[in-house]
């Protein structure tokens, strides 16, 4: 199938270095293409090109005559606009009936009105309210930069479904793994200017991204050990027959101007968070505690303890109170009713979704010190600003670069940077993934599993929340609030087990539970009895569950060989799409067996007895 929308070889140098040397990117009707890279790679430029809106310095884009293209960009403009519903309907050439209800649909999903007016709105609302346009005509192509931002993990979850049954060809730049996973059949590897394409889902990306570099850094290796052997033949070498000589110092040249044109691969960040002394074992307990704002109920006599070491998560969909109550549990806000108990020694550090610790008229440095000269504090230790700038990415010379002037991903290492500089046992986390690459968030998920404080997390990301916290709390409406063990997984496999089996629930749609702490075993289960094929199933899963995790072992460890990819490429896509069904059987195996299991517990504990 020709694409509607083509690239190739687009280049763009903003300032001194280029951005892209070479890029390209081919969208066709129904292509779902993640556009991954580093913060800073250009990934957003690249969607700009490919919407119109910048031209490139080099490079062909062409669209097919006809073509309809829709953006959404990271940084809506809503001027001009009398009401959200106008803006939306702008952004479409329907008939007026037709146009005005799918607007209105989308707005309300998005949780909109359609008559706030644009000037009164949040970032978060503007994003919400732009994304309704871009979706609203259903175009021939649709390119998203980071679509999940502002949106609560309901939304997220709906937003799967709607881009799941348009016809548009998709490009898509988002942090949120779990969509990613879900969503993209293509990626787009955007990496030192240039564009590589991978004709997977991103569930493949990071074993083939790893391999690539792997053989690069072998390359360099091998052209590093050959201009050493060239400058000692240049050295100590025979001087006969000239011309020989000089072709050889000419290669030699020719050489060296490889090895400095080698753009490396961007580096890791280093995020190691400063560590206090430990705190007390309790570290937080709640007892009974309401609060409400006016009509608004954000917590109805909710009750926890949170202890040293415990990960605990917070979710909900936007407007529930996930701030709210982690300002409770924190001591920053005072319960209406009931009582919260801090425990001793704590020493936290919050890090807000809005990064107003912030000062946009800072330089980058001042942010970092505190406007105390050159030298930051690091666990006690005094370090040169600039080195502590580079282990978060940061190059030497953004040193006096307003704050007010850094993208979102770099604003959001930063504040990363000042939080882990001073000294915690208690890390309070709200919202810390947005504008964050993949990278960093998967050395933020290490880091934190390292940390021998406490954490509490708002987050909607649901790959984050799953590796990192150890336990659940999740709104269920009208301010009342449900602990779950495990992560947003476990969670939802918890709720499902809840479910009546008379009442399944919609697709896409999960049931709220009753809190399942407030007593023994429901009269729906003492009604239900395990049938044959469940017993079985429970009997026969641990067995299951064992040999697919031997099997993913065994093929992690194929994948394991660094030079697979350029040795065998059918191999390791073979053995990429074996691990990915494996991982998802194993998936659906456990979800099983825990959800026989709680029917079987539950049932025994509604039986009664004499």
């Amino acid at each position: 199938m020709p694409p509607l929308l083509l690239l190739q070889d687009i280049a763009l140098t903003f300032g001194v270095a280029p951005l892209l040397s070479g890029a390209g990117l081919a969208v066709a009707t129904r292509d779902r293409i993640c556009l991954v890279g580093r913060n800073g790679s250009g990934k957003s430029t690249l969607l700009r090109i490919a919407a119109g809106l910048v031209q490139a310095d080099a490079g062909e884009r062409f669209a097919q005559p006809g073509t309809t293209i829709q953006y959404l960009s990271q940084e809506p403009d809503l001027a001009g606009f009398t009401t959200t519903l106008a803006y939306v309907e702008a952004g479409f050439d329907a008939a007026a009936a037709e146009g005005r209800h799918r607007a209105l649909y989308l707005l309300k999903e998005l949780g909109l009105e359609g008559n706030e007016d644009p000037a009164s709105l949040s970032g978060g609302e503007a994003r919400r309210a732009a994304l309704a346009r871009a979706l609203a005509p259903s175009p021939d192509i649709l390119l998203l930069d980071e679509p999940t931002n502002h949106l609560d993990l309901p939304g997220i979850e709906w937003l799967e479904r709607e881009l799941a049954e348009l016809r548009s060809g998709i490009v898509l730049i988002s942090h949120d793994r779990r969509l990613l996973e879900r969503f993209s059949r293509r990626t787009v590897w955007l990496d030192r200017g240039i564009t590589r394409v991978l004709e997977q889902g991103f569930a493949s990306f990071e074993g083939w991204r790893d391999a690539i570099l792997e053989q690069e850094e072998s390359e360099q290796h091998k052209l590093g050990r050959k201009i050493a052997m060239e400058e000692d033949w240049l050295r100590y070498g025979v001087t006969a027959r000239r011309t020989r000589n000089q072709r050889r110092l000419a290669e030699l040249h020719a050489l060296r101007r490889k090895r400095r044109e080698y753009r490396t691969a961007t580096g890791t960040a280093r995020l190691d968070a400063a560590q206090a002394d430990l705190s007390g074992r309790l570290v937080a307990a709640a007892e009974g505690v309401s609060k409400a704002f006016g009509d608004h109920i954000v917590a109805r006599k909710f009750s926890t303890r949170v202890m040293r070491g415990d990960r605990v998560g917070i979710v909900g969909p936007n407007g529930a109170g996930k701030t709210t109550l982690l300002n409770l549990l924190t001591g920053a806000l005072a319960p209406d009713t009931g009582a919260i108990r801090l425990g001793t020694n704590l020493a936290p550090i919050t890090l807000d979704q809005r990064r107003e610790s912030l000062d946009p008229k800072w330089t980058l440095a001042e942010a970092m010190t505190g406007g105390s000269g050159d030298r930051v504090t690091v666990a006690g230790e005094s370090r040169n600003v600039i080195g502590y700038m580079k282990d978060f990415l940061f190059r030497p010379e953004q040193a006096r670069t307003p704050v007010g002037v850094l993208s979102g991903g770099e604003r959001a290492r930063l504040t990363l940077a000042c939080g882990f500089a001073r000294p915690s046992n208690l890390l309070v986390l709200d919202e810390p993934t947005n504008d964050l690459d993949l990278e960093t968030l998967d050395l933020l998920q290490e880091k934190l599993a390292e940390y021998a404080g406490t954490v509490l997390l708002v987050s909607h990301d649901r790959d984050f929340i799953d590796r990192v916290v150890t336990s659940m709390v999740a709104s269920e409406g009208n301010g009342n609030w449900v602990e779950y063990a495990g992560g947003y997984t476990d969670m939802l496999a918890q709720r499902l087990a809840a479910q009546p089996a008379t009442s399944p629930a919609k697709p896409g749609r999960v049931k709220q539970p009753r809190p399942a702490a407030q007593g023994g075993g429901s009269p729906a289960a003492a009604r239900r009895r395990m049938n044959f094929n469940d017993q079985r199933a429970l009997e026969l899963l641990p067995a299951r569950i064992a040999a697919l995790e031997t099997q993913i072992a065994d093929l992690t460890a194929i994948l394991g060989d660094p030079n697979l990819y350029v040795r065998d490429p059918e191999r390791f896509g073979a053995t990429t799409e074996a691990l990915a069904v494996a991982r998802d059987d194993l998936a659906a195996a456990e979800e099983q067996w825990l959800r026989l299991e709680l029917l079987r517990e539950e049932i025994a504990a509604a039986e009664p007895r004499y």
